[in-house]
C-alpha cells in the first residue's frame, strides 16, 4: 500500500510501453534509456498488462530512476477507442484482472481475424505476425505493423497505421474494451489513480463531451493527459479549459514506443508536484524508488 507521505520524485514522464505490450524495449532497458534521457522517474503503462513491473523494478537501482507501475486500459466509447492511464493500482485487484484478461484475450483473437483479411490480399501469416512479437507480449496491431514492415508491404510502423491498418481498409476490427465510465471506476477500486490519455488525439471537435466528462470525474477521474505529442495543437485550449473548471490535473508524457514510434522519450513530462499527488493518492501500490 502507498504510504501516507509522498516520497519526492521530481518530473516524469508518465505513458512508457515495454515490449509486454507495443513498444520495442524490454521493461528494464526502458530505465537505462531514461537515465540517459535524464529522467529522475518513468511509469510503464504498458497495454492491459502489469506484467513488465517486476523486470522494470530490478532496474531502479543501478539505473537512479525511480518507477511508477502503472497500465493503459483499453476502454471504448461506442466506436471510439478511449485509453485510460491507470497509476499504481493493485496489480492483484481481482475485477481489474478479469477485465484486462478479458481484453487481452479479445484483442489476440482479433489479431487473428485481422491478419486472415490481409492475407487474402497481401502475403502475410500468423508466424509472420509472431516472429515480431517478444514472448509473453499480447499480439496486437502493432506487432502486425511491424510484419508488415519485414515483409516490405509498408516502410513504417507509422505507414502501416496510416495504410493497411487504418480502419478506412476494412482489415482492423474493434476488439471488446468496457466504456470508459466502467474504466475509472475499476482503477480507483482498484487503488490506481486514473488520467485520460491523450484525450486530443482526434483533433479538437472530438475532444471528450462535457457531460461525458463531469461523469468521469465524479467516478474518480484525476487528469487530462494535455502535453502528449500526438494531441492535435487545437484541441488544447478546450482541454485546458475543461481541466480547470473540473479541477483536475495536467499531465505530460511521451507515450514511447522505441522503435515503434517517432516519440521521444522525456519529450513532454509531468511537473514533481503533480507526480507527487498521484503518488499521495494511490492506495493500490507504491513507487519503486533508487
Amino acid at each position: 500500500m502507498a504510504s501516507s507521505t509522498a516520497p519526492a520524485i521530481g518530473e516524469a514522464d508518465l505513458h512508457v510501453h515495454s515490449t509486454v505490450s507495443d513498444g520495442t524495449g524490454s521493461p528494464a532497458h526502458l530505465l537505462v534509456e531514461a537515465a540517459e534521457a535524464g529522467l529522475s522517474a518513468i511509469a510503464l503503462t504498458d497495454h492491459d498488462s502489469t506484467a513488465g513491473w517486476a523486470e522494470a523494478a530490478v532496474a531502479v537501482p543501478e539505473t537512479g530512476v525511480a518507477l511508477i507501475p502503472g497500465m493503459e486500459l483499453s476502454t471504448r466509447e461506442q466506436y471510439t477507442s478511449v485509453h485510460v492511464l491507470a497509476y499504481l493500482i493493485d496489480p492483484f485487484d481481482e475485477e481489474l484482472l478479469a477485465e484486462t484478461t478479458r481484453i487481452r484475450e479479445s484483442r489476440l483473437t482479433r489479431a487473428e481475424q485481422i491478419v486472415q483479411r490481409i492475407a487474402r490480399d497481401y502475403p502475410l501469416t500468423w508466424d509472420d505476425v509472431l516472429a515480431q512479437t517478444a514472448e509473453g507480449a499480447t499480439v496486437g496491431r502493432p506487432h502486425i505493423a511491424d510484419a508488415l514492415v519485414a515483409r516490405g508491404h509498408v516502410s513504417t510502423r507509422s505507414a502501416a497505421f496510416a495504410g493497411i491498418l487504418h480502419p478506412r481498409h476494412g482489415y482492423a476490427r474493434p476488439h471488446y474494451a468496457p466504456d470508459p465510465l466502467t474504466g475509472v471506476r475499476l482503477i480507483r477500486a482498484a487503488g490506481g489513480v486514473p488520467v485520460l490519455a491523450h484525450p486530443g488525439a482526434r483533433g479538437a471537435e472530438h475532444v471528450v463531451p462535457r457531460e461525458r466528462l463531469r461523469q468521469l470525474v465524479d467516478a474518480g477521474l484525476f487528469g487530462l493527459e494535455i502535453d502528449h505529442p500526438e494531441n492535435d495543437p487545437g484541441s488544447k485550449p478546450r482541454l485546458h479549459a475543461l481541466a480547470r473548471e473540473f479541477g483536475l490535473a495536467v499531465t505530460g508524457s511521451s507515450d514511447y514506443h522505441g522503435t515503434g514510434k517517432p516519440n521521444r522519450l522525456g519529450q513532454e513530462r509531468t511537473p514533481a508536484d503533480i507526480v507527487a499527488r498521484i503518488v499521495g493518492e494511490a492506495t493500490g501500490f507504491e513507487p519503486v524508488l533508487p
